[in-house]
C-alpha cells in the first residue's frame, strides 16, 4: 500500500447497560514514532446499534447514548478540553409515551472538521461509550486514515504529547 493511500480502520465498543465500557484499537501496524511513522484520522462515521436493532429512549425521557475515540484509556466519558480527545459524539432521544419523537446524532468533535484531519502518534487508541438509558447493544465506528512519515523528533514530539 502506497503511503498517500487512504485505508479505514473500524471498531467497536458493547455497551454495557449505563455504564462506561471502552476498548482499544491497535494502531502497532501504522504508528512508530521510532519510525517516524504516524496516522492521520481524515473522517470518521458512528453506527449506533447493530444494523437491525430497534433504538428507542425511556418513557416520557430524553436519554442519550454517548461515544468517544481518545489517545489515552478512560474510566467516563470526558470533554473537548480533555487533551486525549480526537473525536465525540452522541445519540439523543426525547420519548413522550412509548414513541420516540426525536432522535438527533450529533458529531460534537470530528477529524473531518479539522484542515487536515488529526494526526494520532501512539500506537493504541480508545473507543469508549456511555448511555444515559440502555438504548444499543454497540456504537461502532469507522476510520478513514492515511499513513505519513514525520521526522524522529516529530513523530516522538506527538506521541508524547498524546500519552
Amino acid at each position: 500500500m502506497a503511503k498517500s493511500d487512504s485505508f479505514f480502520i473500524r471498531a467497536k465498543t458493547n455497551t454495557d447497560g449505563t455504564n462506561y465500557a471502552q476498548t482499544s484499537v491497535d494502531l502497532g501496524a501504522y504508528v512508530d514514532a521510532l519510525g517516524k511513522s504516524v496516522l492521520r484520522i481524515h473522517n470518521i462515521e458512528v453506527q449506533y446499534g447493530s444494523p437491525l436493532e430497534l433504538v428507542n429512549g425511556a418513557v416520557n425521557t430524553t436519554s442519550r447514548s454517548g461515544f468517544q475515540l481518545t489517545t489515552q484509556s478512560q474510566t467516563a466519558l470526558v470533554g473537548i478540553t480533555d487533551k486525549s480527545v480526537i473525536a465525540s459524539g452522541s445519540l439523543t432521544i426525547a420519548t413522550n409515551n412509548t414513541n420516540a419523537d426525536f432522535i438527533q446524532d450529533t458529531l460534537d468533535v470530528g477529524p473531518q472538521r479539522w484542515t487536515k484531519g488529526y494526526l494520532v502518534g501512539v500506537e493504541q487508541i480508545y473507543l469508549g461509550v456511555a448511555q444515559t438509558f440502555d438504548h444499543v447493544d454497540e456504537i461502532s465506528i469507522m476510520l478513514e486514515c492515511t499513513v505519513e512519515t514525520l521526522s524522529q523528533a516529530g513523530a516522538m514530539a506527538l506521541a508524547l504529547s498524546q500519552q
